[in-house]
């Protein structure tokens, strides 16, 4: 183990909407009990694409002594468990969903919220 960068999630402000789900690639994140958890810490790569989304804002990044992050645990995970396992997002703006367009998640003033590619400019340019 070495100190790295990885998530931190507050139980007690996490309301288990599971919004932090999705945009993790590596499938390190489920909900366990009603609340987010990282489930193997070689599993987070610590890039924090779930921060952005969290509207309780119960997600961070720290760095700590953790399990060093392996790729190949992420490709053994996948294999055991469904690509499907995730809750749909949509865009905040037109509602597509995330299952029929690419979404980015996007955090303003201290709202996360998802935009799909189509609307980003209208939010970048007004």
């Amino acid at each position: 183990m070495a100190k790295r960068t990885i998530i931190k999630i507050d139980e007690a402000l996490c309301n288990g909407c599971g919004v932090c789900i999705s945009p993790c690639a590596e499938s390190a994140l489920e909900l366990v009990d009603g609340k987010a958890r990282v489930i193997k810490e070689e599993l987070c790569d610590g890039a924090g694409f779930c921060l952005g989304v969290c509207p309780a804002g119960a997600l961070s990044l720290e760095q700590r002594e953790a399990a060093d992050f392996s790729e190949e645990a992420v490709q053994e995970h996948r294999k055991k468990e469904p690509s499907t396992k995730y809750i749909p997002q949509s865009c905040h703006f037109c509602q597509i969903s995330e299952d029929s367009s690419y979404l980015i998640p996007v955090k303003f003033q201290g709202e996360g919220f998802w935009t799909c590619t189509r609307c980003l400019p209208k939010l970048i340019h007004g």
